[in-house]
């Protein structure tokens, strides 16, 4: 299988560093990768899960330079996801599924971005799960047309230390969660299939 190379662009990040190597010593733990996908800002925040407890590990935003072409910013994405993936060493990965713009070019723009995401941990061998926006917000507030600002506050209160700057970062993070109490059903979903 071919290796691509991991990119110089600059990702910013807060948090932990990342660690890989103590994922495997932590018994039950899964360390979870969540992606809220954009052509601008791909938020992105990994979270390890035991059972119903979260721990904040990092998070940040992936801002590819918006003078550059479409093919150029897309390959930062991927790029950029997969030194994510290869830096964090992610067992699963969530992200957000696509809305419908009332712009369909917006939409379809999206939908590029999400697949240049989701293609990083996918050839890593890494299972992505999609969640709808609405099913995010309901997961982490309880309601599914919550704002940013109330998701990024829950994020605050159930993982402490994720203290995020930027809402495309903390709904990165939701969807982690959202991952994390909706992993047992799906993954039970694929076996049966």
């Amino acid at each position: 299988m071919r290796s691509w190379p991991i990119s110089t662009f600059k990702v910013s990040t807060r948090g932990a560093t990342p660690l890989v190597s103590t994922v495997k010593s932590i018994a039950g733990a899964v360390r979870i990768l969540g992606l809220d996908p954009g052509l601008r800002n791909t938020g992105w925040g990994v979270i390890e899960a035991d059972g119903n407890r979260l721990r904040f590990v990092a998070d940040g935003v992936v801002q590819p330079d918006p003078t550059l072409s479409l093919a150029e910013r897309l390959q930062v994405l991927f790029l950029e996801v997969q030194g994510l993936v290869a830096a964090y060493a992610p067992h699963e990965c969530a992200i957000e599924d696509t809305f419908v713009n009332k712009n369909p070019v917006s939409t379809l723009k999206l939908g590029h971005a999400r697949a240049a995401a989701m293609l990083a941990p996918a050839v890593a061998g890494i299972l992505v799960a999609e969640y709808k926006p609405n099913l995010v917000k309901k997961s982490v507030v309880g309601a599914g047309h919550a704002d940013k600002i109330q998701v990024a506050t829950m994020m605050r209160i159930l993982l402490p230390g994720s203290a995020s700057g930027s809402t495309d970062a903390s709904d990165a993070l939701a969807v982690a969660v959202c991952h994390a109490h909706h992993r047992i059903s799906l993954l039970n979903m694929k076996r049966v299939k």
